[in-house]
Protein backbone atom coordinates (compact mmCIF):
# COMPACT_ATOMS: atom_id res chain seq x y z
CA UNK A 1 0.00 0.00 0.00
CA UNK A 2 1.37 3.75 -0.20
CA UNK A 3 -0.33 6.68 1.99
CA UNK A 4 0.11 9.94 0.28
CA UNK A 5 0.10 12.88 2.81
CA UNK A 6 -1.76 15.70 0.67
CA UNK A 7 -3.05 19.12 2.01
CA UNK A 8 -6.57 17.85 1.45
CA UNK A 9 -6.23 14.51 3.40
CA UNK A 10 -4.55 11.88 3.22
CA UNK A 11 -4.64 9.86 0.18
CA UNK A 12 -4.23 5.42 0.42
CA UNK A 13 -3.74 3.55 -2.80
CA UNK A 14 -4.33 -0.12 -2.06
CA UNK A 15 -3.77 -1.98 -5.81
CA UNK A 16 -6.56 -0.30 -7.42
CA UNK A 17 -8.46 0.81 -4.82
CA UNK A 18 -7.46 4.83 -3.45
CA UNK A 19 -9.37 6.27 -0.54
CA UNK A 20 -9.38 9.85 1.32
CA UNK A 21 -8.31 9.18 4.79
CA UNK A 22 -9.15 12.70 6.85
CA UNK A 23 -7.15 11.37 9.84
CA UNK A 24 -4.64 13.41 11.69
CA UNK A 25 -1.25 12.38 10.10
CA UNK A 26 0.88 11.57 13.20
CA UNK A 27 -2.53 9.33 14.94
CA UNK A 28 -2.65 7.79 11.77
CA UNK A 29 0.81 6.40 11.13
CA UNK A 30 1.64 6.05 14.59
CA UNK A 31 0.59 2.41 15.29
CA UNK A 32 1.92 -0.90 16.36
CA UNK A 33 -0.83 -2.41 13.51
CA UNK A 34 -0.03 0.27 10.79
CA UNK A 35 -0.70 -2.25 7.39
CA UNK A 36 -3.75 -3.78 8.96
CA UNK A 37 -5.37 -0.31 9.83
CA UNK A 38 -4.81 0.65 6.81
CA UNK A 39 -6.41 -2.60 5.10
CA UNK A 40 -9.33 -2.30 7.31
CA UNK A 41 -9.65 1.53 5.93
CA UNK A 42 -9.16 0.59 2.54
CA UNK A 43 -12.19 -2.48 2.44
CA UNK A 44 -14.64 0.17 4.54
CA UNK A 45 -14.25 3.14 3.38
CA UNK A 46 -15.94 4.64 -0.35
CA UNK A 47 -13.70 4.78 -2.99
CA UNK A 48 -12.42 7.68 -4.99
CA UNK A 49 -11.42 8.30 -8.55
CA UNK A 50 -8.59 7.78 -10.12
CA UNK A 51 -8.77 11.36 -11.22
CA UNK A 52 -9.29 12.76 -8.05
CA UNK A 53 -6.32 10.26 -6.61
CA UNK A 54 -3.95 12.05 -9.28
CA UNK A 55 -5.48 15.30 -9.05
CA UNK A 56 -4.64 15.58 -5.06
CA UNK A 57 -1.20 14.05 -5.31
CA UNK A 58 -0.11 16.31 -8.66
CA UNK A 59 -1.18 19.53 -7.08
CA UNK A 60 -1.51 19.15 -3.25
CA UNK A 61 1.43 16.75 -2.11
CA UNK A 62 3.44 16.82 0.98
CA UNK A 63 6.26 15.18 2.34
CA UNK A 64 5.09 12.27 4.44
CA UNK A 65 5.94 13.83 7.66
CA UNK A 66 4.08 15.20 10.85
CA UNK A 67 6.00 15.75 13.78
CA UNK A 68 8.44 13.12 13.97
CA UNK A 69 12.17 13.50 13.90
CA UNK A 70 14.78 12.92 11.34
CA UNK A 71 17.78 10.33 12.02
CA UNK A 72 20.06 8.91 9.52
CA UNK A 73 23.08 6.20 9.63
CA UNK A 74 26.07 6.83 7.84
CA UNK A 75 28.63 3.99 6.76
CA UNK A 76 26.51 1.25 6.18
CA UNK A 77 27.79 0.85 3.05
CA UNK A 78 31.09 -0.31 1.59
CA UNK A 79 30.62 2.95 -0.66
CA UNK A 80 29.93 5.23 1.52
CA UNK A 81 32.73 4.26 3.73
CA UNK A 82 35.41 4.41 0.58
CA UNK A 83 33.74 8.11 0.05
CA UNK A 84 34.23 9.00 3.60
CA UNK A 85 37.86 8.10 3.53
CA UNK A 86 38.33 9.30 0.62
CA UNK A 87 36.96 12.76 1.51
CA UNK A 88 38.84 12.96 4.75
CA UNK A 89 41.77 11.87 3.82
CA UNK A 90 43.93 15.47 3.67
CA UNK A 91 42.40 15.89 7.23
CA UNK A 92 43.98 12.38 8.88
CA UNK A 93 40.76 11.34 9.85
CA UNK A 94 39.91 8.44 7.23
CA UNK A 95 40.83 5.81 9.89
CA UNK A 96 37.97 7.06 11.77
CA UNK A 97 34.86 5.81 9.27
CA UNK A 98 36.95 2.30 8.33
CA UNK A 99 36.39 1.60 12.22
CA UNK A 100 33.00 2.59 12.74
CA UNK A 101 32.27 0.38 9.45
CA UNK A 102 33.54 -2.69 11.09
CA UNK A 103 31.94 -1.46 14.38
CA UNK A 104 29.12 -2.89 16.25
CA UNK A 105 27.81 0.26 17.07
CA UNK A 106 26.80 2.44 14.14
CA UNK A 107 27.38 5.97 13.22
CA UNK A 108 23.60 7.65 13.90
CA UNK A 109 23.23 11.69 13.39
CA UNK A 110 20.25 14.35 14.05
CA UNK A 111 19.27 15.38 10.26
CA UNK A 112 16.26 17.32 10.60
CA UNK A 113 13.05 18.93 11.92
CA UNK A 114 10.12 18.29 9.99
CA UNK A 115 9.75 21.93 9.27
CA UNK A 116 13.45 21.82 7.33
CA UNK A 117 11.99 18.53 5.36
CA UNK A 118 11.40 18.87 1.54
CA UNK A 119 9.04 17.21 -0.26
CA UNK A 120 8.57 15.61 -3.91
CA UNK A 121 9.18 17.74 -6.44
CA UNK A 122 10.48 20.72 -3.85
CA UNK A 123 13.84 22.37 -3.66
CA UNK A 124 16.87 20.88 -1.46
CA UNK A 125 19.50 23.36 -0.40
CA UNK A 126 23.13 23.36 -0.88
CA UNK A 127 25.39 25.61 1.25
CA UNK A 128 27.19 28.49 0.13
CA UNK A 129 30.22 27.62 1.93
CA UNK A 130 30.62 24.35 0.96
CA UNK A 131 32.77 23.61 -2.36
CA UNK A 132 31.68 19.94 -2.67
CA UNK A 133 27.88 19.06 -2.54
CA UNK A 134 26.35 15.72 -2.79
CA UNK A 135 22.95 14.33 -2.76
CA UNK A 136 22.81 11.24 -0.78
CA UNK A 137 20.02 8.27 -1.91
CA UNK A 138 18.65 6.35 1.13
CA UNK A 139 16.06 4.08 1.99
CA UNK A 140 14.63 5.59 5.13
CA UNK A 141 12.48 3.81 8.03
CA UNK A 142 9.06 5.56 9.23
CA UNK A 143 9.60 3.69 13.40
CA UNK A 144 6.75 4.14 15.13
CA UNK A 145 6.70 5.52 18.94
CA UNK A 146 7.27 1.42 20.40
CA UNK A 147 10.64 1.31 17.75
CA UNK A 148 8.96 -0.86 15.03
CA UNK A 149 8.80 -0.42 11.94
CA UNK A 150 5.84 0.13 10.17
CA UNK A 151 6.70 2.00 6.71
CA UNK A 152 9.33 2.72 4.40
CA UNK A 153 9.89 5.58 2.19
CA UNK A 154 12.85 7.65 0.15
CA UNK A 155 15.16 9.92 1.55
CA UNK A 156 18.04 12.42 0.27
CA UNK A 157 20.03 12.94 2.85
CA UNK A 158 22.22 15.88 1.42
CA UNK A 159 25.39 16.62 2.34
CA UNK A 160 28.20 19.03 2.12
CA UNK A 161 31.19 16.62 1.85
CA UNK A 162 33.78 19.57 1.63
CA UNK A 163 33.30 20.49 5.23
CA UNK A 164 32.81 16.95 6.95
CA UNK A 165 36.24 16.20 4.60
CA UNK A 166 38.14 19.25 6.64
CA UNK A 167 36.90 17.71 9.46
CA UNK A 168 34.62 14.99 11.05
CA UNK A 169 33.50 17.52 13.56
CA UNK A 170 32.10 19.53 11.49
CA UNK A 171 29.78 16.70 10.75
CA UNK A 172 26.67 18.50 12.34
CA UNK A 173 26.93 21.72 9.61
CA UNK A 174 27.58 19.38 6.63
CA UNK A 175 24.59 17.38 7.36
CA UNK A 176 21.54 19.43 8.83
CA UNK A 177 21.10 22.87 7.84
CA UNK A 178 17.91 24.11 5.79
CA UNK A 179 16.28 21.99 3.51
CA UNK A 180 19.18 19.56 4.22
CA UNK A 181 16.81 16.33 3.69
CA UNK A 182 14.13 15.18 1.41
CA UNK A 183 11.43 12.49 2.24
CA UNK A 184 8.54 11.42 0.23
CA UNK A 185 6.74 10.62 -2.17
CA UNK A 186 4.94 8.25 0.05
CA UNK A 187 4.96 6.19 2.82
CA UNK A 188 5.13 2.35 1.21
CA UNK A 189 3.65 -0.07 3.47
CA UNK A 190 3.70 -3.85 3.54
CA UNK A 191 3.21 -7.33 5.63
CA UNK A 192 6.76 -7.97 5.30
CA UNK A 193 10.25 -6.66 5.69
CA UNK A 194 10.87 -4.77 2.10
CA UNK A 195 13.22 -7.57 0.00
CA UNK A 196 16.85 -7.19 0.59
CA UNK A 197 16.35 -7.45 -3.30
CA UNK A 198 15.06 -4.04 -3.41
CA UNK A 199 17.06 -1.64 -6.03
CA UNK A 200 17.81 1.84 -5.13
CA UNK A 201 18.64 4.03 -8.65
CA UNK A 202 19.64 7.82 -8.70
CA UNK A 203 20.15 9.87 -11.51
CA UNK A 204 21.61 13.81 -11.89
CA UNK A 205 20.15 15.86 -14.56
CA UNK A 206 21.96 19.35 -15.60
CA UNK A 207 20.12 21.62 -18.22
CA UNK A 208 18.19 18.38 -19.59
CA UNK A 209 21.63 16.33 -20.07
CA UNK A 210 22.09 13.38 -17.51
CA UNK A 211 25.31 13.91 -15.29
CA UNK A 212 25.17 10.68 -13.12
CA UNK A 213 23.29 7.48 -13.01
CA UNK A 214 24.19 4.45 -10.84
CA UNK A 215 22.17 1.98 -8.50
CA UNK A 216 22.37 -0.90 -6.12
CA UNK A 217 20.62 -3.01 -4.00
CA UNK A 218 19.83 -3.27 -0.25
CA UNK A 219 21.59 -6.51 -0.35
CA UNK A 220 24.89 -4.28 -0.49
CA UNK A 221 23.80 -2.34 3.20
CA UNK A 222 26.32 -4.05 6.22
CA UNK A 223 23.71 -3.37 8.93
CA UNK A 224 20.12 -4.28 9.08
CA UNK A 225 17.26 -1.50 9.16
CA UNK A 226 15.62 -3.76 11.97
CA UNK A 227 19.32 -3.20 14.04
CA UNK A 228 20.09 0.44 13.05
CA UNK A 229 16.45 1.26 14.24
CA UNK A 230 17.24 -0.81 17.53
CA UNK A 231 20.52 1.48 17.81
CA UNK A 232 18.41 4.55 17.40
CA UNK A 233 16.00 3.24 20.19
CA UNK A 234 18.21 2.34 22.81
CA UNK A 235 18.00 5.87 25.06
CA UNK A 236 15.59 7.42 22.84
CA UNK A 237 11.83 8.08 22.90
CA UNK A 238 9.33 9.61 20.03
CA UNK A 239 6.13 9.83 20.94
CA UNK A 240 5.33 10.60 17.41
CA UNK A 241 8.19 8.08 16.03
CA UNK A 242 10.53 8.73 13.81
CA UNK A 243 12.07 8.58 10.25
CA UNK A 244 15.37 7.01 9.92
CA UNK A 245 17.94 7.25 6.94
CA UNK A 246 19.64 3.99 6.68
CA UNK A 247 22.86 5.20 5.13
CA UNK A 248 23.83 6.17 1.15
CA UNK A 249 24.64 3.37 -1.29
CA UNK A 250 24.85 5.57 -4.53
CA UNK A 251 27.92 8.26 -4.70
CA UNK A 252 28.51 10.55 -7.06
CA UNK A 253 32.88 10.39 -8.37
CA UNK A 254 34.60 12.65 -6.46
CA UNK A 255 34.73 15.27 -9.48
CA UNK A 256 31.07 16.02 -9.20
CA UNK A 257 29.52 18.90 -7.05
CA UNK A 258 25.89 19.77 -7.59
CA UNK A 259 24.59 23.25 -9.05
CA UNK A 260 21.86 25.13 -8.51
CA UNK A 261 18.67 24.05 -10.92
CA UNK A 262 19.98 20.57 -10.80
CA UNK A 263 17.65 17.55 -10.87
CA UNK A 264 17.89 14.83 -8.36
CA UNK A 265 15.71 11.53 -8.92
CA UNK A 266 16.00 9.27 -6.40
CA UNK A 267 13.70 5.29 -7.15
CA UNK A 268 13.55 2.98 -4.83
CA UNK A 269 11.37 -0.53 -6.25
CA UNK A 270 8.24 -0.69 -4.74
CA UNK A 271 8.36 2.89 -3.23
CA UNK A 272 8.20 5.46 -6.13
CA UNK A 273 10.31 8.19 -7.11
CA UNK A 274 11.30 11.11 -4.90
CA UNK A 275 12.26 14.39 -7.09
CA UNK A 276 14.36 16.99 -5.88
CA UNK A 277 15.87 20.56 -7.75
CA UNK A 278 18.70 21.98 -6.54
CA UNK A 279 18.28 25.64 -5.36
CA UNK A 280 20.44 27.68 -2.32
CA UNK A 281 18.88 29.19 0.88
CA UNK A 282 18.27 33.30 0.14
CA UNK A 283 20.55 35.71 2.05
Amino acid sequence: MHLYKTSKGNVLQNDTKSVLLEDDWDTLINRQDLYQHLSQLASSTEAISEEHKEYLISNFLLAPVGNQEVWAAGVTYLRSRDARMEESEDSGAADCYERVYEAERPELFFKSLPHRVAGHKEPVYIRKDSTWNVPEPELTLYINAQGSIQAYTIGNDMSSRSIEGENPLYLPQAKTYERSAAIGPCLFVTSEPISLNTSIRMDIFRNSEKMFDDATTLTQMKRSPGELAGWLYREMDFKAGCFLMTGTCVVPPSAFTLQKEDIVNISIDGIGTLSNIIAEKAP
